[in-house]
């Protein structure tokens, strides 16, 4: 801004007070004119009142007094009319700026200036249409989210309205991830009906297919009658196995209060071996355990981590008959517990690697036809790590597969 704008007001309310001065002194030098000339005239009725008055204010109040008080009135008066213009604008500026804080963005203040004041009211009108603009904006954005588009992001402005455009955005993907995960819970309870529904219906299916038979006495001997029943009997079993996985596995996931207390995992480990002693000999299989360390103290509630372990267990067992060993590694590094259980049977196809941890999730080929399973085993398994605040995993090639559960360690 040059100094010609600068000075542009203060010029003019300068020259308005040399004016209204010259105009008094002007005024004055009339009146001091015109009064002398009528103390001069000859006595008339008309003249005599006139006369009279100016008279009587030189010796009420002095000529040199009246004069001033005449100038000042005179003074005032002339600088308020040559000012009213300046005053009417800044009543129309400052009306405008009433309506803008009723919240009128979209008035407009006319430039009638080009000094100071003209100044201001362009940039009165710069802001108010930039803010008129970004309240568009919002308000256009805010309507798009209302009708769903949540994925709808509201550029960012300068100030408060930065600041607000930044709340709604992160409320909109807020609100936008809540109804994922409440599409997603809604798809997985789906999906938990379809899986419990297909796999309760198969040995279901068989346990009243074998019944009806002994019902309508469709077997040849007490040697017949016995194998149904008994086949009956161990399809009852792995249903009750199904079902009571599933009780395990629901609990847990809705949030099951963890008993937390400080145990070393190598000691805890070893016991568990020797609790499988008996299943390993079964299947003709070796456990061997492997430390780094002494102790390995973590937080974590034992009866659900020896589950986690059993399932882990099981599953080296079930499918890694082949590879005569099961061999269980316990180690810890930056702050972090691990325990892997490498079996040496069938490798997991890679394409199955991400999904199994899923519930109802079952290896097609070899490993499930072979063995069977619930599908639920690992998913428990994962839910009880998690809980821990752990991690767990999965490799598998053509000569190991190993499952690795990590935990924090306790005093880290």
């Amino acid at each position: 801004m040059n100094m010609k704008r600068l000075m542009s007001l203060r010029l003019k309310f300068l020259l308005v007070a040399v004016g209204s001065f010259l105009l008094t002194v002007s005024t004055l030098f009339i009146c001091h004119q015109l009064a002398a000339y009528i103390l001069e005239l000859p006595e008339s009725p008309f003249v005599s009142p006139f006369r009279w008055a100016i008279r009587e204010v030189i010796r009420q109040i002095g000529s040199v007094s009246a004069m001033a008080i005449v100038g000042v009135v005179v003074f005032v008066m002339i600088y308020m009319w040559l000012t009213r213009g300046t005053t009417r604008y800044l009543k129309e500026l400052d009306q405008t700026l009433v309506e803008v804080g009723l919240g009128r963005f979209d008035v407009r203040i006319p430039v009638r200036t080009s000094d100071e004041l003209g100044n201001m009211a362009e940039n009165l009108n710069r802001a108010m249409e930039g803010l008129h603009s970004s309240l568009r904006e919002m308000t256009s954005g805010l309507e798009e989210i209302a009708e769903g588009r949540l994925d709808r992001k509201i550029p960012l402005q300068t100030g408060e309205l930065a600041r607000v455009a930044e709340s709604i955005n992160h409320m909109a993907d807020r609100l936008n991830r809540s109804i994922e995960e409440e599409r997603l819970a809604e798809r997985s309870k789906n999906d938990l009906i379809t899986g419990v529904s297909h796999d309760l219906r198969t040995p279901l299916t068989s346990i009243l297919g074998f019944l009806k038979a002994i019902e309508e006495d469709r077997y040849k001997d007490e040697t017949e009658l016995r194998y149904y029943v008994n086949i009956a009997y161990e399809k009852s079993l792995d249903l009750k196995k199904l079902i009571d996985q599933l009780f395990e596995y629901t609990r847990i996931r809705n949030g099951l209060p963890l008993k937390l207390s400080e145990l070393d995992l190598v000691g805890f480990i070893c016991q568990l071996a020797e609790e499988f002693v008996p299943s390993l000999e079964q299947a003709g299989m070796v456990c061997r355990v492997t430390v780094d360390r002494m102790e390995v103290p973590i937080l974590a509630d034992g009866d659900l981590l020896v589950r986690a372990f059993e399932n882990l267990m099981s599953n080296a067992i079930q499918y890694g008959a082949e590879g005569k060993y099961v061999d269980v590694q316990v180690d810890a590094a930056e702050g972090w517990a691990s325990v892997k259980f490498t079996n040496y049977g069938e490798e997991i196809p890679s394409s199955s690697l991400p999904f199994l941890f899923d519930r109802f999730y079952r290896v097609e080929g070899s490993r499930s036809k072979s063995t069977g399973g619930t599908g639920l085993g690992l998913a428990i398994a994962k839910s009880i790590v998690e809980v821990h605040e752990g991690q767990i995993s999965v490799t598998s090639n053509p000569q190991r597969t190993v499952f690795e559960a990590r935990f924090p360690l306790a005093g880290v």
